[in-house]
């Protein structure tokens, strides 16, 4: 695989992400002011687990394709998407998948994609239905929001963290969940642990996504909004964070 100069210079590095613990809790999910996707909102009960403080970066995956043989995502060469700080994009979700296939052979835990009701409980931070993870002010009050974003998605963690310390958790790159996406399955969905439903019910199949991303017009996305692509697709505004029960 052939590396940029930036990433042939990157230093070792620990094999396993730094974590966040995210607590046990009740809480509500979804939004009435959102899509209709996100009704109703419903009373959800989550275990205690844990979550990648920041996107998986091009660094952290440079280590799994050097290790696996995997030929490197799309955007691996493009300049605007290939410093080592920056998270991998172009990734599909079988791609995430196998990431998180990898790093658990590689450690004493059991690493996965969170489901859909894990990523927004984190995102919230505990705090109950507000739009974002630091309350309802507008994004465009964040700092320096205005020049933010210009060509491709930033550095990991260079502004502050949600309360539960979680980095870039509405925006910069959508992230893949593990769950398959069905718009209705708010109706149906079991008040503990929902895991999504056992398939898609669109054509083609979509897997379940969240947050926000660096080429769209607002560039933040609510905690309660939910996205969805093919799990093939290589989205140069996708990403994935790891989770571990």
């Amino acid at each position: 695989m052939a590396l940029t100069p930036a990433q042939s210079e990157t230093p070792a590095l620990a094999i396993e992400p730094t974590q966040v613990q995210i607590p046990a809790a009740w809480f509500l999910m979804g939004s009435d002011s959102g899509q209709d996707c996100e009704r109703p909102i419903h009373r959800v009960w989550v275990d205690a687990f844990s979550l990648a403080a920041t996107q998986v970066t091009n660094a952290e995956y440079e280590r799994f394709l050097r290790a696996t043989g995997t030929a490197p995502p799309p955007f691996w060469q493009d300049g605007n998407f290939n410093h080592p700080q920056q998270p991998v994009t172009g990734v599909s979700w079988h791609e995430a998948v196998r990431y998180c296939e990898w790093l658990s052979s590689q450690t004493a835990r059991i690493y996965r994609l969170p489901t859909e009701a894990e990523w927004e409980h984190a995102a919230r931070g505990g705090l109950e239905q507000t739009q974002f993870p630091w309350g309802d002010d507008p994004p465009q009050s964040l700092p320096d929001y205005a020049t933010r974003w210009q060509t491709g998605p930033e550095r990991v963690a260079c502004y502050a963290p949600n309360a539960f310390g979680l980095y870039d958790i509405c925006d910069n790159v959508h992230e893949w969940c593990s769950d398959w996406y069905d718009p209705n399955y708010y109706a149906v969905s079991p008040e503990r642990n929902p895991r999504g439903p056992e398939q898609s019910p669109l054509k083609p199949q979509r897997k379940s996504s969240r947050g926000g991303s660096w080429r769209h017009h607002i560039k933040v996305a609510r905690c309660s909004a939910r996205s969805s692509i093919p799990p093939e697709f290589q989205y140069a505004d996708y990403g994935f964070r790891v989770a571990c029960s």
